[in-house]
């Protein structure tokens, strides 16, 4: 009898765990419901995401569909008709609500859950509406406004443009990469010098073709140019100059002797040179104005904040040795020569000031002031991709928040996924090379996931400005 009465119990128990460790798809235990019934029609949720429930009634096991990759869910127990959803929703790096409608089916019903995401909070920005040339040309004019309404929505990718300075060569490296060029690729005067480069030379540079910047232009890109501005170190050195011979030039405060106060006083060699050089870049920029390419020209670049570096009085470069004031009156001589006397209205000034910790307080005595600049950069090269709250707050400062400003260089890129929703306006930002063995945290993954981001222009997605 006891033997009997164990193999009883045990079959008991067996049937136990077979149907009562399961969902069961048809409980018993009240009566099943003619239709859906959802807990929540509709969802708004914030910026930052999180994980929400979703409940659901049901006549039979129901399904989830419809959900955009940014929402995700783990199933529930479905257990007398009832079954409770977890929703993970990812955070919104747009500044655009975004929306979703998902979809629960149990055989032939069928009812949907909206849900609603809202966009990072755009900041409250007082750019200057126009150019601070009057007469700037129609496609100067568009580029301003585009990247002035994208202020503290999205960011542009760039890239340096390597070797002569004067090619697309990364732009193409990073489409092989990424199945994208950047939005906007930045040329160099950094052998004006040079150019042309005689026939008989191997290695040539020639700023009179204009090839690579009129296909990033005709290509919806945009095109800017800088100038490491190579100047003879005595006057012996400028004559030998004259016959071809340059290995008396530099642009770094110690590897030259060239002197900015000299150069802004007529009648000196010094003088003589600069005016020279102006008239010669003026050509090349006359080229581009031409054919109706717009340049976010960025002369004079890390003036301020690194007037010390070389010691007492001494910066990275010669325009900024001689301290604040001759510096910005050779900005306003740029600028006068350029747009007034050779008529050059594609211009964007874009005044760079470096981001040496400390300099902060320099800034305002370097800078030349609203009615000369358009844009304030800054360059950047720390050793991760957070965002960058002190430089950011130096420079919109600077201007009253009257300008707009942007990561003129880096090492490696602020990730706009972190500073956008931080409230950072940046307009472009452009690594100096695409060397990740310097720059480590610009891996070939990163670059993708930049270069994919809704949060960045790439030159495919960006509107024709002409």
């Amino acid at each position: 009898m006891k033997k009997l009465l164990s193999i009883s119990s045990f079959a008991t128990l067996a049937l136990l765990w077979c149907c009562g460790g399961k969902d069961n798809p048809e409980p018993a235990t009240s009566q099943a419901p003619a239709d859906i019934t959802i807990g929540h029609e509709s969802l708004d949720v914030p910026q930052e995401g999180g994980t929400f429930t979703l409940t659901v009634t049901a006549p039979s096991r129901p399904s989830l569909s419809g959900l955009p990759e940014w929402i995700t869910y783990k199933d529930g127990t479905y257990k007398d008709y009832k079954i409770t959803y977890d929703l993970t929703i990812s955070v919104n790096e747009s500044a655009d609500e975004r929306s979703a409608t998902l979809i629960v089916s149990a055989g032939t019903l069928g009812k949907t859950v909206t849900v609603k995401q809202a966009g990072f909070v755009k900041p409250s920005l007082n750019i200057d509406a126009t150019l601070i040339n009057a007469q700037a040309s129609r496609e100067a004019g568009n580029v301003y406004s585009f990247l002035r309404e994208n202020a503290g929505v999205r960011v542009l990718s760039g890239v340096q443009s390597g070797d002569t300075a004067n090619n697309n060569d990364r732009s193409e490296a990073l489409y092989s990469l990424t199945g994208k060029h950047p939005a906007l690729v930045s040329y160099d005067f950094i052998f004006l010098q040079y150019s042309p480069t005689p026939e008989s030379w191997s290695w040539k540079v020639d700023y009179g073709d204009i090839s690579a910047a009129r296909e990033q232009w005709q290509k919806n890109g945009l095109v800017s140019y800088m100038w490491h501005w190579n100047v003879p170190t005595s006057q012996e050195a400028w004559e030998k100059g004259k016959a071809g011979d340059f290995e008396g030039y530099g642009f770094y405060s110690d590897k030259t002797g060239f002197s900015i106060v000299n150069a802004l006083t007529s009648g000196t060699w010094e003088n003589d040179f600069l005016l020279q050089d102006i008239e010669k870049v003026a050509g090349y920029l006359k080229l581009l104005q031409e054919e109706g390419i717009p340049v976010l020209w960025r002369p004079l670049h890390e003036a301020a904040g690194n007037y010390n570096v070389y010691g007492t009085n001494g910066a990275w470069f010669w325009w900024g040795r001689g301290g604040a004031d001759p510096c910005k009156q050779l900005w306003k001589l740029l600028r006068d020569k350029l747009e007034g006397e050779y008529g050059l209205n594609n211009l964007i000034w874009v005044w760079t000031l470096d981001a040496t910790r400390g300099a902060e307080s320099e800034y305002a005595s370097w800078y030349p002031g609203n009615d000369l600049v358009d844009i304030v950069g800054v360059d950047i090269y720390e050793n991760d991709t957070e965002a960058k709250s002190r430089q950011y707050t130096a420079a919109v400062d600077l201007s009253g928040g009257h300008k707009m400003v942007t990561i003129s260089e880096c090492g490696n890129i602020p990730d706009p996924a972190k500073f956008l929703p931080a409230g950072q306006t940046w307009s472009w930002f452009l690594p100096w090379n695409l060397d990740a063995s310097e720059y480590t945290c610009n891996t070939d993954n990163y670059w993708k996931q930049l270069m994919s981001s809704s949060l960045v222009y790439t030159r495919e997605s960006m509107p024709s400005l002409k």
